[in-house]
């Protein structure tokens, strides 16, 4: 077995025992769900933090020179990656975009080490729709980085791949909802309460 597939076996483990709920739930979307994840419970339990970062790394493109994306949901992923990734001899800067410009300071929607001209990933934690990845893309984009790749740890939509690549960009998740044994949200309803 090689050592990508031993980490993401261990990642998807740690998934299903902290971050997956099984009940009836009602979601944001007004849906009834059978479960609902809350994969920040797996991002930053320290046990899993490197497994995060080790399989979004596998993801990242050679030419990115950043990582980051829509505070909160990325932000864990992204400073976790771009640290890992530093003990590996990968220099990836991290930061966050803001949901809202900032008037005061430096002003604007970016925080955190992003420079005009870098190749960056846009990362998120779990997505369902895919907006918080293309309103993140957006605001990159108009700061003057260049999109290489949208990613996430859980798809649990399965309608950002098709999304993304309409706005031209490639998408790739570490898992689908799929994945770890549920249909995607066109299915039986699937998100976060």
């Amino acid at each position: 077995m090689n050592e990508g597939r031993e980490v993401n076996d261990e990642l998807r483990a740690h998934l299903l025992e902290h971050s997956v709920k099984r009940g009836d739930f009602i979601l944001k979307s007004g849906k009834r769900s059978s479960w609902f994840i809350d994969s920040k419970q797996t991002v930053c339990r320290p046990d899993a933090m490197i497994l995060v970062a080790r399989a979004i790394l596998d993801l990242v493109p050679d030419e990115a020179t950043a990582i980051g994306g829509l505070t909160m949901g990325a932000d864990p992923v992204a400073f976790v990656t771009a640290a890992v990734g530093a003990t590996k001899g990968r220099q990836l800067k991290a930061f966050s975009v803001r949901k809202e410009e900032k008037d005061h300071g430096g002003k604007g929607r970016i925080a955190g080490a992003l420079e005009p001209g870098d190749k960056v990933v846009v990362t998120e934690d779990t997505v369902s729709r895919g907006t918080s990845l293309l309103e993140a893309a957006h605001a990159i984009e108009e700061f003057g980085a260049e999109v290489v790749l949208l990613t996430a740890l859980v798809d649990r939509g399965g309608t950002v791949e098709s999304m993304a690549a309409a706005e031209g960009l490639r998408f790739a998740a570490v898992f689908t909802a799929p994945d770890l044994g549920f249909p995607f949200e066109g299915g039986q309803g699937i998100g976060t309460p």
